[in-house]
């Protein structure tokens, strides 16, 4: 018998999200495990042996252990290949992960709890704000010029594929939580509504979590 997956998450966490988005896309069962960032649950010994940097979210199948969101998928894409994330075609593969790379090193790192407190402590919260939605718009403006004249379904094709688990739970922890004006970027903001309908994004939003407070506030 499969052991079941056990994903290490936090709601709110656009990392995490994009993990939940992959694993309800392939029909993949699993346990959800909460962290608690905003308590430092990912400091506890438990959570560090999984992660040693100490950010959500990790995997655990069977005996194997991923951290790190952009490793678990490639993971996921080889041990799972249900729905694949990534296309055969190498000029289709590379603007996937180029977008993936967009949001996970040039957007993310940058909005994360430890940058975010560092900077308020030094400065203050209006300054933290002000940081954060100059990076996130520095990254649509890119991604706005990368996919301009999409007229695909999605980012990169009629089905979901990589880049677009990056995109959305950016897209939305941008709208949610940062208050970006997505009137800037036409494209991104299409995608957005188009992957609202879809039952994998909408199964694995931050506020249907389990860990997700009643009354959410991003």
């Amino acid at each position: 018998m499969a052991t079941r997956l056990k994903l290490y998450s936090f709601w709110r966490s656009s990392c995490s999200h994009r993990v939940r988005i992959a694993l309800n896309l392939k029909g993949l069962d699993y346990e959800y495990k909460p962290v608690n960032l905003l308590a430092d649950k990912q400091s506890d010994p438990e959570f560090e042996k999984l992660n040693p940097i100490k950010y959500v979210p990790a995997l655990v199948d069977g005996e194997t252990v991923v951290a790190d969101s952009f490793a678990i998928l490639l993971y996921l894409e080889d041990k799972y290949p249900e729905h694949p994330l990534l296309p055969q075609d190498p000029t289709k593969k590379a603007l996937n992960i180029q977008i993936a790379s967009i949001v996970g090193s040039s957007i993310q790192p940058l909005q994360n709890y430890p940058v975010l407190n560092f900077i308020e402590e030094k400065l203050d919260s209006q300054e933290k704000v002000k940081w954060t939605q100059y990076h996130i718009n520095r990254g649509f403006t890119a991604l706005e010029k990368l996919l301009k004249g999409c007229t695909t379904t999605y980012a990169t094709g009629d089905e979901i594929q990589l880049g677009d688990l990056f995109l959305e739970p950016q897209i939305y922890g941008g709208i949610k939580r940062f208050k970006i004006d997505m009137s800037n970027y036409p494209t991104l903001a299409r995608l957005h509504e188009v992957y609202m309908e879809h039952p994998a994004f909408q199964a694995t939003l931050p506020e249907k979590q389990p860990d997700a407070p009643s009354s959410p506030e991003f």
